[in-house]
């Protein structure tokens, strides 16, 4: 394999060589290139709120602890022993003010200090005052609006740089709320049947909507007689380093101030006054973009931002190159009103939920894009061009310029990788 993508401008078209999504080695380079070097989401702030309060998670092949230590600060611990390598934390969450090791029982503050072990008299006085036996944590962990990331590159760019125009997105997402946004209680978890960056594409791809989702289409039709039509009108935005976004009108109710006849009239009356406060503070344009636009945020490589029907977080990871590990998280103001709180969790579960309309369909067809793959070696390229004949400033909504951005930056870190073994072989 010489190449894994083929952008030509030129003559718009872009191509994906359909081994990237079944090659063992590739994933091994994916691993080496983007999972270990790219800040990868590891929850919100507000799932670890109080001093103690701890998380397990796993991200990027990890087993971590976001840990909430008891000076303030959140943290994020690799949850294995210094001594043996064992879990030192069995708990999916808890408060502790201290873990324990099951194994041989060293125990550790929340901020990953030993605190002691059983048997000292057989160390050495000064055995710990290098630090080297305490939990390690990640260095490089940072925020922003109150989504954490983690990046296992001590030499990494600043998140900051990293999220490029992908911030002005997530400002979107989270100034529906003076109070701020909130996880939910609990966490969705799943897997399908697919490679990774299957998944990645189509959560930017609103050109499957209409024809995958036409039963939940017709549905909303059927509840909302001013719905007469579904109109995805928007853009699709390159937003730098591998993210995207695509936005546009939003055609049904949002929980943020965009009522719909489903819902009774003292919500929309709510929904009016929250509208009004909005405007008040953002302005009408901003305001109008917040309660009226849908929009579907990829960070690369592995995390989705759904701010549509309402706003959820979708995080995965590949342990093979046809298999996945997904969570999903939904989202909310804080405070927000219950009957508010209750229409935006049905729009979640129905729509988005692994129950909902929209994710068994979506599962379904990325294990058929999984399963054709055996066909490679005589069917060797997707094609990716739409809207490109429209140029990359003017592409719609239902183009697919979300995915070209992503594949792009997959290309730039990928194909570093393929030079370096080019040079190998010549030598």
């Amino acid at each position: 394999m010489n190449e894994i993508v083929r952008d030509y401008p030129e003559k718009n078209e872009f191509l994906v060589h359909r081994s990237v999504f079944a090659d063992k080695e590739i994933l091994a380079w994916e691993r080496a290139e983007i999972f270990n070097k790219c800040w990868l989401f590891i929850g919100h702030e507000t799932e670890v709120p109080n001093p103690g309060d701890f998380k397990r998670k796993k991200v990027g092949g990890r087993n971590l602890l976001l840990v909430h230590s008891q000076d303030g600060e959140i943290r994020v611990l690799y949850n294995t022993c210094p001594h043996r390598g064992a879990l030192v934390c069995r708990e999916n969450e808890g408060n502790q003010r201290a873990f324990r090791c099951f194994y041989h029982a060293w125990s550790f503050k929340n901020d990953g200090t030993l605190a002691g072990m059983p048997g000292k008299d057989g160390f050495p006085d000064d055995f710990n005052d290098d630090g080297s036996k305490n939990m390690k944590a990640v260095n490089c962990v940072d925020s922003y609006r109150g989504f954490m990331f983690v990046n296992f590159d001590d030499d990494a760019i600043s998140l900051d740089e990293y999220l490029a125009g992908a911030k002005e997105y997530i400002d979107l997402v989270a100034d529906q709320s003076d109070a701020g946004l909130e996880v939910l209680g609990g966490v969705q978890e799943y897997s399908v049947r697919a490679n990774w960056k299957l998944l990645a594409e189509n959560s930017v791809d609103l050109y499957h909507g209409m024809p995958t989702h036409k039963t939940y289409f017709d549905i909303k039709q059927s509840q909302d007689p001013n719905l007469k039509k579904v109109q995805l009108e928007g853009r699709g935005i390159d937003l730098g380093n591998g993210h995207a976004v695509m936005e546009y009108v939003a055609p049904w109710g949002r929980p943020v101030a965009q009522w719909t006849p489903i819902w009774s009239e003292d919500l929309k009356r709510d929904m009016e006054k929250m509208k009004e406060k909005l405007t008040e503070k953002h302005g009408a344009e901003r305001a109008e973009r917040i309660t009226s636009y849908n929009r579907n945020i990829i960070i690369f490589p592995n995390l989705v931002i759904n701010d549509i029907m309402a706003i959820t977080a979708r995080t995965f990871y590949p342990t093979s190159p046809g298999y996945i590990e997904v969570q999903g998280y939904s989202l909310a103001p804080k405070g927000e009103d219950p009957e508010h709180r209750l229409a935006r969790n049905n729009n979640f579960l129905e729509f988005l939920g692994p129950g909902g309309f929209a994710t068994p369909d979506d599962n379904e067809a990325l294990e058929l894009c999984q399963e054709a793959y055996t066909n490679n070696s005589e069917v060797e390229w997707n094609d990716i061009s739409k809207g490109m004949v429209r140029g990359e400033d003017n592409t719609l909504a239902t183009d697919e310029l979300q995915m070209r951005s992503f594949w792009r930056q997959y290309k730039k870190r990928i194909e570093k990788v393929l030079n370096q073994d080019r040079e190998v072989a010549y030598k």
